[in-house]
């Protein structure tokens, strides 16, 4: 009789590795879409992959999956795959997890599943908006008052300064409070308080940047300050944005989620991790944990997922934990 041959040591690192690019290989054979065989390969960490490495590449992963989550779960309600998350009268309230409802239903018999996997959407649309508005208005201000200085730089400062100096939660509330609940408003919300991290970044460096030999010699050529601003200034200052930009997306989620539990956020129509956690707060000392198990838990996974990606990039362009 032939021996059978004895399963692989996965435990030691060159086997591990081995497998994990046998299996991506075999999934990426198996995968129906083509488009995503660059995405797989893009995850696949190299033998001698550095910790900023990992930690960037799983922070990718996660961040991607929900992305996935975030534009297939409307689709998949809008085909009847999956229920309408605000649909529960038909369905028993405080169901536990079953084949029927997966993560169980809540107090007025809504899907626990489908309102977690919409509200991955809410999440990601809000603070992008919120972000990419900060982003927007930040980073001029910030190049601008770096460049000139004088009392422009004096106002800007104090305005900011003074912004930057308040609890990012406190701030969020009273925001959330004058403008009342909504998508536009909660965005809207979130975008004045990160606006004056990415001025702060950016006119520091601005500052630095506009001593260098580059930008006297474009000046004594008698370039303007629009063309020095936009063709100098920009290209050296943005590079440390993509590192802020997603560690304040993993505490904008938290802020938001801080939002809804405090009854500022989003209307109850819309499904949010935070209005969810507030409505099962007061069924969890009954035995009822999974109407607060899983929206808490895609909170931290995501949270989770873009500090690992934030993390990474920093040590990445930092250069440390590099070999």
């Amino acid at each position: 009789m032939r021996e059978e041959a004895a399963p692989p040591d996965y435990e030691t690192p060159n086997m591990l590795r081995l497998a994990t690019e046998r299996w991506g290989d075999a999934l990426q054979t198996r995968l129906p879409f083509p488009a995503l065989h660059p995405v797989l390969r893009s995850l696949r960490l190299p033998a001698g992959a550095t910790l900023s490495a990992r930690m960037a590449r799983w922070g990718l992963a996660i961040v991607l999956a929900y992305g996935l989550v975030a534009l297939l779960t409307p689709l998949l309600i809008h085909l009847g795959v999956l229920a309408d998350p605000n649909a529960g009268l038909a369905n028993p309230i405080y169901a536990p997890p079953s084949l029927a409802h997966w993560c169980g239903t809540d107090r007025l018999g809504r899907d626990v599943c489908v309102r977690t996997l919409a509200g991955s959407g809410v999440a990601l649309q809000v603070v992008a908006i919120a972000l990419v508005l900060a982003l927007l208005i930040g980073v001029p201000l910030g190049m601008v008052s770096g460049y000139l200085g004088g009392w422009v730089d004096r106002v800007l400062v104090l305005l900011m300064d003074t912004l930057y100096t308040l609890p990012v939660l406190l701030l969020s509330v009273v925001l959330a409070f004058l403008l009342g609940r909504g998508l536009p408003n909660a965005a809207a919300a979130l975008c004045v308080v990160y606006v004056p991290q990415y001025f702060r970044v950016v006119r520091n460096q601005s500052a630095q940047v506009k001593a260098e030999l580059f930008v006297e010699a474009a000046r004594s050529l008698g370039a303007g300050p629009l063309w020095i601003l936009r063709r100098y200034l920009l290209r050296n200052v943005i590079t440390s944005v993509p590192v802020l930009l997603t560690l304040n997306a993993a505490d904008a989620v938290l802020v938001l989620g801080g939002l809804g539990f405090l009854g500022l956020g989003l209307p109850e129509t819309i499904p949010e991790w935070g209005g969810d956690l507030q409505q099962a707060l007061t069924a969890v000392p009954t035995g009822i944990w999974w109407t607060a198990l899983y929206p808490g838990l895609a909170m931290f996974v995501l949270v989770l997922g873009l500090s690992f990606l934030g993390e990474g990039l920093e040590q990445w362009l930092s250069g440390v934990g590099n070999p």
